[in-house]
């Protein structure tokens, strides 16, 4: 893209009033963005309001320093990063089916990205894996055994790099990676010049380094609150189907099953415990029909891609764990069979058992640090599915 035809389009995307569908509009009758800018109010009038025609006509003040601000960016690294327009070959056509399709996307990530076959044509074999930001340590753990059994059958994981459970999917899909194809995609809600939430700055990097970070948001855009709502649309439509690891009943995460569902695609749930509050939007979407998963290969054997791959990759995890339970004592998996999957005090725990407390606890330290018992606030305890 040349720096005349950059500046078309971001003048479009900062244009007062003109939204996604209005441009779209426009861009249908007069293509590219300097054939609108040609045209007269009056002609303009035909087709949008006559308020947006007067502003069409108007310079955006901010245009020169954005134009400035995104060149340079983009020639810092013109291998990696582009900014992809409605009529770009790499712009993925799944989006294009949406009612609001982003004017622009910004990509930072790895050159292959850019090619017929990157993240134009990756939407058949990936899946959003999204969640709580603040969820329980199993949750943590599910979202990044998933994600790294997924990204090793070759499905590209789609999150959005928030806190939580979109941070584990990003971190068990890049160590899941197969190689030759897009590890992960995070589609975040601030400028490509920003991270945020900041603790996942070094994330980014090895996201850009192996995958592609996506927005539709101007550089230097901060992290205003509507915006990310906002992009889980983008997060929905870039994936085949997507995945809720764990929600309240009020979080973003249903808001992209939602858009999931309305665009006509699958969607997965894990179930928890009842007692949960992080489990509750879950088992809400499995009530409207949502499918219930308890491991990969739920999801794998819907989309049989690269099925041996998945097979051998599940089967190794689930070998793992066996070999895992091999070298414990009756009495550890006693213990574990008391535990349960259910959240519980030590209190309630002594009574099941009859072990006295220094004993328990004891036994409670070296299951939690074999990774087979999660500690949660609260003095409570709970068994991880690796248990």
């Amino acid at each position: 893209m040349e720096r005349d035809e950059l500046a078309g389009w971001l003048r479009l995307s900062l244009t007062a009033g003109v939204g996604n569908t209005t441009a779209r509009t426009l861009l249908t009758s007069f293509g590219l963005p300097e054939n609108i800018y040609r045209q007269s109010i009056s002609i303009l009038s035909d087709i949008v309001s006559t308020r947006q025609a007067g502003a069409l006509q108007q310079l955006p003040a901010e245009l020169p320093a954005l134009v400035e601000l995104t060149w340079a960016w983009l020639q810092h690294d013109p291998e990696r990063r582009r900014v992809l327009t409605l009529g770009d070959p790499a712009y993925p056509q799944s989006l294009l089916n949406m009612e609001d399709p982003p004017l622009l996307l910004y990509g930072m990530g790895v050159p292959q990205a850019w090619q017929a076959d990157g993240l134009a044509g990756c939407v058949n074999r990936s899946l959003a894996v999204v969640g709580s930001r603040n969820p329980t340590p199993q949750g943590l753990a599910n979202a990044r055994q998933f994600s790294h059994t997924l990204a090793q059958a070759g499905l590209t994981v789609v999150s959005g790099l928030a806190l939580g459970v979109d941070g584990a999917a990003h971190e068990g899909a890049l160590s899941g990676a197969m190689a030759g194809r897009l590890a992960t995609i995070a589609v975040v809600g601030t400028g490509l010049d920003r991270v945020y939430p900041k603790q996942h700055l070094d994330l980014a990097h090895r996201i850009a380094e192996h995958g592609v970070l996506l927005s539709e948001y101007p550089l230097g855009t901060p992290p205003l609150s509507n915006n990310f709502p906002k992009r889980n649309r983008i997060i929905s439509g870039l994936a085949r189907a997507t995945l809720v690891v764990e929600a309240a009943l009020k979080s973003g995460s249903l808001i992209t099953a939602r858009l999931a569902s309305e665009q006509g695609k699958d969607v997965f749930a894990i179930p928890g415990s009842i007692h949960s509050p992080q489990a509750r939007g879950c088992h809400a979407l499995i009530k409207q029909g949502a499918k219930l998963v308890e491991c990969a290969q739920d999801i794998l054997e819907e989309y049989p891609l690269n099925a041996s791959t998945a097979t051998t990759a599940y089967f190794a995890a689930a070998d793992a764990q066996s070999t895992e339970h091999d070298n414990l004592t009756a009495k550890d998996i006693g213990l574990l069979e008391a535990l349960g999957f259910d959240p519980t005090s030590l209190d309630g725990l002594q009574a099941r058992t009859g072990l006295d407390t220094s004993t328990l606890q004891a036994k409670l330290m070296e299951l939690e640090l074999c990774g087979l018992v999660a500690r949660l606030p609260g003095g409570r305890f709970q068994r991880s599915a690796r248990g």
